[in-house]
């Protein structure tokens, strides 16, 4: 899938006709009032926006039956890298009373959003509340889809944006969102701090399943085409040993250069080869599809993690369990 970048000012412009009514929408004066207050049932449920699915699955386990939320990105098809937004979206933003993006240049088109709606409901950035690294440099290195990286060449977590993928960054997430929840509408506020626990609870079973996953196949070693699944992997204890240059230009959506490529296309083919290839399904392209026809060939398995929730799929814990018996599953051949 290409990577078109966001044109923020150009949605400002085209917007701006909108955020005077919009503005009426949200940050308005009740805005801390319980949901209960409301008479129409649907109107008792809390508006939380979210800028993908992913996040807004994590939204629903601590919110329950007292928000509705809504995520700007909801497809497998649709890419947050270069989405393009919407006069819909910014009627959506504009409603929302409390607003849950990623952060770190991930979601850029949620700042244009925001600006052009005028709501001045709480913001929660994902970026910022993990504590990952820097989170200005993470901003800054991601806004560009660049990665750090260790001496060896290979990306690691402090300026890699894809946070929903880090158990401890969402179980922090549940956190701040059951405290803005519970400040919004205080009635229930034991209510979201209950579910907070509960997604807490599940994120340590999360965390010692992918440990079990690295004890019981000490040493994987796997390629990846993006950096997206780059946390799961680092709390499974699986070295990504894909050459840096391969996954920043994939997930750019320009061409590695040869050298790159035949230096990943000898990992399947080397001895012993690589133990799986972790391919973001929603991103292909000519060099993706030669490390898959590589592995296939080498009877290296493949598995697939996205950056969305897949078709069928709306819960986060059931995601991300998936995705690790696929990943168990691979390196288990």
């Amino acid at each position: 899938m290409s990577r078109t970048p966001f044109r923020p000012a150009g949605l400002v412009a085209g917007l701006a006709a909108l955020a005077l009514g919009l503005s009426a929408c949200g940050g308005s004066a009740d805005q801390g009032a319980p949901a209960q207050d409301q008479q129409d049932p649907e109107q008792q449920q809390l508006p939380v926006v979210a800028s993908t699915d992913a996040w807004g699955s994590v939204a629903r386990a601590i919110g329950g039956n007292f928000v509705r939320v809504e995520p700007i990105i909801d497809s497998p098809g649709q890419d947050p890298h270069g989405y393009e937004a919407t006069p819909r979206d910014a009627t959506t933003i504009g409603d929302g009373r409390l607003i849950l993006r990623n952060g770190g240049g991930y979601d850029d088109f949620m700042t244009g959003l925001i600006d052009a709606s005028g709501n001045a409901a709480p913001v929660i950035d994902a970026v910022q509340v993990s504590g990952l690294g820097d989170a200005e440099d993470a901003e800054g290195a991601a806004a560009g889809h660049e990665h750090g990286h260790d001496e060896a060449g290979h990306a690691h977590g402090g300026s890699n944006e894809h946070v929903w993928y880090s158990p401890a960054t969402v179980e922090k997430v549940g956190q701040a969102l059951a405290r803005e929840l519970g400040t919004l509408d205080p009635a229930n506020a034991q209510y979201y701090s209950t579910n907070a626990q509960a997604l807490s609870g599940g994120i340590a079973q999360l965390t010692s399943k992918a440990t079990d996953i690295g004890r019981q196949h000490p040493g994987a070693r796997v390629v990846v085409t993006e950096p997206v699944p780059e946390y799961l992997l680092d709390a499974a204890g699986v070295q990504n040993v894909t050459p840096q240059e391969f996954s920043s230009a994939v997930e750019e959506g320009t061409d590695p250069p040869a050298a790159v490529v035949a230096q990943t296309l000898g990992l399947f083919g080397a001895q012993p080869p690589v133990d799986a290839l972790v391919l973001n399904g929603q991103t292909q392209s000519a060099a993706t599809d030669q490390v898959r026809d590589a592995a296939e060939q080498a009877g290296v398995p493949v598995v697939e993690m996205s950056e969305t929730l897949p078709d069928g799929v709306t819960d986060y814990m059931q995601w991300m369990n998936t995705n690790l018996d696929a990943l168990d599953g691979a390196l288990t051949r």
